[in-house]
């Protein structure tokens, strides 16, 4: 065992409140949004983004506005880290560059919220009592004592073992929600047996393979089908523009993406399943900012954008944590390119989507296993350079 690594989940649970306390705690909502607002326009016309110093300007107001004194704080601890956000996005061209319309918007107006965002909580403003099913929590109406809450068994042990920190409360579609954070104990990390490739793509969602075994395809026929589907009942739906027609898109806003996250979980688990099976650690491409690198067609690029490749990437990321697995994020140029058995480059290598033929030395390999051959391989030489003594 080499080091240690911390790690932080989040439990959603279902809030049950009666009509009355969920009218209470949509009333608070309203209020420390509508707050927000008034910390962020102070921000914006003093450019202070501090919390310190948000706080000197903005707490007496608050305060006499009606907040308590802990929600006062989230609320500018909010609008502080909203700055901080959008100042980081900045630096970092996400919002284009300086002339890009949707740059100029960005900094031309106060950060504004959402009448119903969520809204962080703490202890003191917030208690479980985890054998009732209740909470009680701080609303504007006054103190909201025995709020029931429902979820699965395994959520209610993770709670009453690993709950720290802060909880946020939402809604979302009329149902009400807490996220509590939860820190899980430290994870000794085992120096691996060698390193499990991982290739994310389009046609296969995830392929697996060592650097010199047979890969696994995880196939993304089924995922994309279903969003093929979802986007032409988008179009559809919107061209008609009907009531039935918008109440119908509402409902099933987040249905493809309820899908793919747990597509997304079912191939995670898998990954970190084999590699802890057979002692190995876990080789990821760093894929930031491909959208920005890649140049498709169109119908691709819908396929492109619509690909929840991050979101894989952070499911096996901390599944990996969780189960002690070294992870290891590797230089994704020219690994479809690369021939796996004698390093040779070129593009002639990859006669088509799915075939691998070597022009150099005449290897063939389907194309996303040969991918995650180059990925494993290079995820062995980063480990050994990283953690060369």
């Amino acid at each position: 065992m080499i080091k240690c690594s911390t790690v932080k989940l989040v439990v959603q649970v279902k809030l049950l409140p009666t009509p009355e306390q969920a009218a209470a705690l949509e009333a608070t909502l309203r209020e420390c949004n509508q707050a927000a607002d008034l910390v962020a326009r102070t921000a914006f016309t003093t450019g202070i983004i501090r919390e310190y110093d948000l706080r000197k300007h903005t707490y007496s107001a608050l305060k006499a506005g009606g907040l308590g004194a802990q929600a006062a704080q989230h609320v500018i601890k909010k609008v502080a880290d909203a700055c901080t956000t959008l100042k980081a996005n900045l630096r970092a061209g996400n919002l284009g560059p300086p002339t890009s319309p949707r740059r100029i918007r960005a900094m031309s107006k106060p950060i504004t919220f959402r009448p119903h965002a969520a809204q962080p909580y703490d202890d003191r403003c917030l208690s479980w009592q985890l054998q009732a099913g209740t909470v009680s929590i701080w609303t504007t109406a006054g103190r909201l004592r025995g709020v029931a809450f429902t979820c699965s068994d395994r959520q209610l042990a993770m709670l009453s073992a690993h709950r720290r920190g802060e909880s946020d409360l939402l809604v979302r579609d009329g149902r009400w929600f807490l996220i509590a954070t939860c820190d899980l104990p430290d994870v000794p990390v085992a120096d691996p047996d060698g390193f499990l490739g991982v290739d994310l793509g389009i046609a296969n969602i995830a392929t697996t393979a060592t650097a010199t075994g047979e890969g696994t395809r995880h196939t993304g026929r089924g995922l994309n089908a279903v969003r093929h589907r979802n986007r032409e009942l988008r179009r559809r739906l919107q061209a008609k523009n009907t009531k039935s027609a918008r109440r119908l898109l509402k409902k099933r806003r987040r249905t493809e993406a309820r899908f793919a996250a747990d597509t997304n979980h079912v191939i995670a688990k898998a990954i970190v399943t084999e590699a802890e099976r057979t002692g190995r650690g876990i080789a990821l491409e760093d894929l930031q900012g491909i959208r920005d690198r890649v140049r498709l067609r169109k119908p691709q690029r819908v396929t492109l954008h619509s690909w929840s490749f991050h979101q894989l990437g952070s499911f096996i990321a901390y599944k990996s944590r969780r189960a002690g697995i070294a992870l290891v994020y590797v230089d994704p140029a020219y690994t479809s390119q690369q021939c796996s058995l004698c390093g040779h480059v070129d593009k002639k290598n990859r006669p088509d989507q799915e075939t691998f033929a070597c022009t150099s030395c005449g290897f063939a390999e389907h194309a996303d296993v040969n991918a995650a051959r180059n990925i494993a391989a290079r995820g062995v030489v980063g480990w050994a350079v990283s953690h060369a003594a």
